[in-house]
C-alpha cells in the first residue's frame, strides 16, 4: 500500500500549466488590443502623385552632392553655416537625396559640426 502512496505524490499538475498558458494567451490577446484600430471607414489622402518640397529653412543636399537652401544653390557647409544667426546654428535640419551616398552624408554632417553646428538633424520620408 505504500508504493501506491508515492505513484499519487510523483504526479505532475498539468491542468496548473495549462491553466497559466491560457491565462498568458487571455493577457497577451488583450494587450495586443490596446491600440485603438484605424477606423475602416477612413480612406487615407494619396500624396504619390504630389509634388514633394523640402520643409523651409533646411539645407537640401542632391544625390550628386549640390546643396540649395530655398531652391538657391549654397556653396559649401561652411557659408551655410556661417549665413545663420547665432540660434538657428544650434539644430541645423538637412534633407539628404535618397540616392546619396552614405560617406558623403557623413562628410557634410562633420563639416556642418566643424563650421558651428551643434546638432545636425536628418529630415526623411516616414511612412504609416
Amino acid at each position: 500500500m505504500q508504493l501506491k502512496a508515492l505513484a499519487q505524490a510523483q504526479k505532475e499538475p498539468t491542468i496548473a500549466l495549462i491553466n497559466i498558458v491560457f491565462l498568458m494567451l487571455i493577457f497577451f490577446m488583450i494587450a495586443g488590443t490596446l491600440a485603438p484600430p484605424i477606423d475602416k471607414d477612413l480612406s487615407l489622402v494619396k500624396t504619390t502623385d504630389l509634388e514633394g518640397r523640402e520643409p523651409p529653412d533646411t539645407l537640401v543636399v542632391h544625390a550628386d552632392g549640390r546643396l540649395s537652401l530655398r531652391g538657391e544653390p549654397v556653396p559649401d557647409a561652411v557659408s551655410y553655416v556661417l549665413g545663420l544667426p547665432a540660434e538657428a546654428r544650434e539644430v541645423v535640419k538637412i534633407v539628404p537625396d535618397q540616392s546619396l551616398p552614405a560617406k558623403e552624408l557623413v562628410r557634410l554632417g562633420n563639416a556642418l559640426r566643424t563650421a558651428g553646428a551643434q546638432r545636425v538633424v536628418l529630415i526623411s520620408e516616414r511612412a504609416l
